[in-house]
């Protein structure tokens, strides 16, 4: 059986999902959520799946060693971040080489780097795409995911997956982060389970 660790740092919403997926599955199962927000709903809802749920702060990840030596203790075969909003430390990537895989809410390279993740993106998507619908309005525009693999550098790795979607000329921020989120779910459980087979 192999084995998933998931970070999240917010609602979880993409955690639960990867959970509820590997759940009746004989090949992989998620084995533990670990987040740098005590307070974050992705605890509440790794538990309420009865799947191991701890929190962690700074000093865990970066100074000391408690976090790698959980993943040492856990020997996880692949480690998801799924809306983990600090930089991965080298430490952990260079444990696992080849094992940490991210997920970015848009066509990368576009849209990516420190400071662009969630809403930040959707709005830099939306204001390119009214930008873009001005100039000619019969431009498509379109937006996505990108599943990479992690590097010490912000969406640097090299890209296992990408899949798009329109982007509209009545689509807010809000609407684009709905469509992204659908991608999300449908796409990154399948494409977790393609790369641990």
């Amino acid at each position: 059986m192999k084995k998933i660790v998931i970070f999240a740092s917010g609602n979880g919403t993409n955690a639960q999902r990867i959970i509820e997926f590997f759940q009746d599955r004989t090949d992989a199962q998620v084995v533990q959520v670990l987040s740098n927000n005590p307070r974050a709903k992705v605890l509440e809802r790794a538990t309420q799946l009865e799947t191991s749920a701890i929190s962690f702060n700074r000093e865990a990840l970066y100074r000391q060693e408690d976090v790698l030596n959980i993943l040492k203790a856990t020997g996880p075969d692949v480690i998801i971040l799924a809306g983990f909003l600090w930089l991965f430390p080298e430490k952990i990537i260079s444990a696992f080489p080849d094992k940490v895989l991210n997920i970015h809410p848009s066509l990368l390279p576009e849209f990516g780097g420190k400071g662009m993740y969630g809403k930040h993106v959707h709005e830099a998507v939306y204001a390119f795409a009214k930008a873009q619908h001005q100039k000619n309005p019969e431009k498509k525009v379109y937006t996505g995911i990108t599943i990479h693999k992690v590097t010490p550098e912000y969406d640097k790795g090299g890209f296992l997956f990408q899949q798009r979607v329109e982007v509209d000329k009545d689509d807010t921020p809000k609407s684009i982060a709905e469509k992204i989120h659908l991608l999300e779910y449908e796409h990154f459980p399948k494409v977790i389970a393609k790369f641990l087979s």
